[in-house]
């Protein structure tokens, strides 16, 4: 492919970006991705990124745009994640994270990449969030403890694997709050195997903290439980 295809290819998506803009909404997701600069939000829904990344994935020229790291547009990103988990191929699915993670820089993008693959693939996937876990990137900490959250607290569930998450220490807001929300997920459906991180006090106050409050907030632990995990809660 020439390079002026390559160039063409960028621009059409670009520009197609911006047919489908809402600036009401690209006004409302700037507020929820503070540190993105707002030049960069052109505001397109996310069902209108979805049905572009259906189509686009089977187009046999997406790798361009796939290869055409840094995007300038959050939107591109959105849709770049969104076509990654479309892809079927466990073995490509991982390369173009590989080449994406370093690259994402909010929660929206890194919590959008949902590859259904991963289902398919639980052992080989472990071992990749386990190097994920101890990246020096926010986003792709915060991708491998969602992806813990995600396929290992049902029947895969193992003690290790909170393990993993309750032995990382930043001072990035996005990983503790990520941290945050695995504990309070793991608490619905393992109560038992993770009560004793909060008994222990395992995590740092700040995320001990809210795991606690989103336990809380959850209808799935009951009254009971709810009222012996605030008893747990630090005090400042």
């Amino acid at each position: 492919m020439h390079e002026g295809e390559y160039a063409m290819i960028n621009e059409d998506i670009s520009n197609e970006l911006f047919s489908r803009q809402d600036t009401k909404y690209r006004d409302f997701q700037s507020k929820l991705i503070p540190n993105v600069d707002n030049d960069a939000v052109i505001g397109v829904r996310i069902p209108e990124l979805r049905k572009m990344a259906k189509r686009l994935s089977t187009q046999e020229n997406i790798g361009d745009f796939l290869e055409n790291l840094p995007h300038r547009y959050y939107d591109e990103n959105q849709l770049h994640a969104l076509i990654i988990s479309e892809i079927k191929d466990y073995k490509s699915c991982i390369d173009e994270m590989e080449r994406f993670l370093p690259y994402v820089d909010n929660w929206a993008t890194c919590d959008s990449i949902a590859p259904k693959i991963f289902r398919k693939h639980k052992d080989e996937l472990l071992e990749k969030i386990k190097e994920w876990i101890e990246s020096k990137k926010t986003f792709t900490v915060r991708f491998a403890i969602g992806m813990l959250m995600k396929h290992f607290l049902d029947e895969d569930f193992n003690t290790e694997y909170p393990e993993l998450v309750a032995t990382v220490r930043s001072e990035e807001y996005y990983i503790n709050m990520m941290i945050a929300w695995y504990f309070a997920t793991a608490l619905a459906k393992q109560y038992e195997s993770i009560v004793p991180y909060i008994e222990n006090k395992r995590l740092d106050p700040w995320t001990h903290n809210k795991a606690i409050q989103k336990a809380v907030e959850s209808y799935r632990i009951t009254d009971e439980q709810k009222e012996y995990l605030k008893s747990y809660k630090i005090k400042n």
